[in-house]
């Protein structure tokens, strides 16, 4: 999806080709994407944090944003250390994490800056819950190629990610994203598109930029007001119930 000034929308739909790895798939999505004219950056989870898609991002003005794994290698003072493993030694006290507030909810961070496997520098945080500072299952982990964002920028941005997933959930419960029995892969597609289409309409369609939610309800309304005003308008132009039938059918 393609985020700008608060507009969000859906780019492209790629069927998955087990010939080519998820990360090539990436890669090519973002060969085709504009050079962005201002600061841009490219929001992943952490299956997309590769040397290889942060690269490819760079040559087309994206700095990335993402999610990292735990288990990822980092190399404070020059030790080869998990994250996971750096953390817990970290949060045996307080000492270096910020408390930081995000959509309203507070995380106490720490903030590492230097190389990790296969990237030459990057921030890397470190963060929990305050509630659950310390905790090993409420460790999460964020990275940032662009090392002058403060803590607070970086966490921001990487919640601009979360309309993707509101997208698909949206998807499922209005577009049928869940329920479609095509098999064909030109079926898929074709539905891909129409389901976008009709997103865009919701969104877009009505007037002026608004949530799916606003629009989807507005263009139902909309939908079942012009079917009441036909059936009107064929029940006054009736005489009796088979003549109504014949001009509602």
């Amino acid at each position: 999806m393609l985020s700008c000034n608060g507009i969000v929308l859906n780019y492209a739909f790629v069927m998955y080709n087990k010939s080519i790895s998820k990360i090539d798939i990436v890669q090519n999505i973002a060969k085709e994407l504009p050079v962005p004219p201002v600061m841009s950056y490219f929001l992943c989870d952490c299956w997309y944090v590769s040397e290889k898609i942060i690269n490819t991002f760079v040559q087309k003005g994206f700095h990335t944003i993402g999610a990292l794994k735990t288990n990822r290698l980092l190399y404070p003072s020059g030790m080869k250390k998990k994250l996971s493993e750096l953390a817990a030694e970290r949060s045996t006290t307080h000492k270096g994490f910020d408390l930081v507030t995000v959509k309203k909810r507070n995380y106490y961070v720490y903030r590492y800056e230097g190389n990790l496997s296969g990237i030459e520098n990057a921030v890397v945080l470190l963060s929990y819950p305050e509630k659950a500072f310390g905790n090993p299952k409420a460790l999460r982990a964020f990275i940032s190629t662009n090392v002058s964002l403060s803590t607070q920028e970086i966490l921001s941005c990487y919640v601009c990610r979360w309309p993707i997933e509101i997208f698909f959930r949206q998807c499922k419960n209005h577009l049928a994203l869940d329920t479609y029995q095509i098999r064909s892969s030109k079926g898929i597609q074709r539905y891909w598109l129409l389901m976008s289409l009709t997103h865009y309409i919701c969104v877009t369609g009505t007037g002026g930029y608004r949530s799916f939610q606003d629009g989807y309800h507005r263009i139902c309304s909309a939908v079942h007001q012009e079917k009441y005003q036909y059936l009107f308008l064929c029940a006054k132009a009736s005489d009796d119930f088979e003549a109504f039938m014949k001009l509602a059918g």
